[in-house]
């Protein structure tokens, strides 16, 4: 297993550090560690060279975190992939224990573990929504992301197969990408908290001003239409759809986005007749 960690960043010299050295700190040796910069001005690129000459740094104009990952992974030389956001770290034993759990069930080919959650600082107790899971767990990822990226090591081969992360999307491309992932693939899930997770800095994506939703209904659309879900999945999916297509409605009906609001109407009534 040669695993290549992949680690977009923009702008997040103050925090790079930490995520690197997590990986160098790890049981496990990697692959390589490649560091895709999207159009950074603070100063990354002098910095990371000198810093770090191990890693292979990769520098290309601005266009959002999916295109980071995807020119990363393309670039990739090793057989299986990390992914880890630079304001994230790894826990030491991070790897070493997915691997172990790996070589023991040598059929699966993605792995995902629990994660510490830090809030401005602070320990925070992740909710019940966010409760995380293995196996066939298509239909438990239909609500939200239930992977994070940071936690994430998995076959490259995987992608051949579902497709990259969607450049289209501004935010939920993870859970868009796990959703391909998760109609077709077994995951593993190990239930130990290997990474932090970081959050409330100023310099996170900012949430767009009619919140998410529209990006998972977005997603939903995309696999729905695609025709590789069974029959339970493709019933599940459209459950799905439609109660956040109610949810969405009823927000645009509160912000009189009466416009939006005729569009999205048009396509509770599609969902409703296929």
């Amino acid at each position: 297993m040669k695993i290549s960690v992949v680690i977009p960043t923009y702008n997040r010299k103050h925090t790079l550090a930490r995520a690197i050295d997590s990986i160098f700190s790890q049981t496990s040796q990697v692959f390589e560690i490649i560091v895709v910069d999207d159009g950074s001005t603070d100063g990354t690129p002098e910095w990371i060279m000198q810093t770090y000459p191990a890693v292979k740094y990769i520098y290309q104009k601005n266009s959002g975190v999916s295109s980071a990952r995807n020119n990363a992974i393309r670039s990739a030389k090793g057989n299986w992939i990390a992914l880890l956001d630079s304001d994230d770290e790894w826990l030491p034993d991070k790897l070493e224990k997915q691997i172990e759990f790996l070589m023991k069930q040598p059929n699966y080919k993605f792995c995902h573990t629990n994660e510490i959650w830090i809030r401005n600082g602070r320990r925070v107790n992740q909710m019940n929504k966010h409760k995380k899971f293995g196996g066939e767990i298509f239909e438990k990822c239909l609500d939200i992301c239930r992977i994070s990226p940071s936690s994430s090591l998995f076959s490259k081969s995987i992608l051949d197969d579902t497709g990259y992360f969607d450049e289209s999307l501004k935010v939920c491309e993870d859970y868009d990408l796990w959703l391909r992932v998760t109609s077709k693939y077994k995951i593993l899930f190990l239930d130990n908290p290997l990474i932090k997770k970081y959050g409330g800095h100023s310099d996170q994506l900012s949430r767009p001003p009619d919140g998410i939703e529209q990006y998972r209904i977005q997603s939903l659309e995309n696999i729905l239409h695609s025709n590789s879900l069974s029959d339970s999945q493709k019933r599940a999916a459209k459950d799905t759809i439609l109660y956040k297509l109610n949810i969405y409605i009823n927000g645009l009906k509160k912000r009189g986005k009466l416009k939006d609001l005729e569009i999205y109407k048009k396509k509770i009534k599609q969902w409703i007749n296929i």
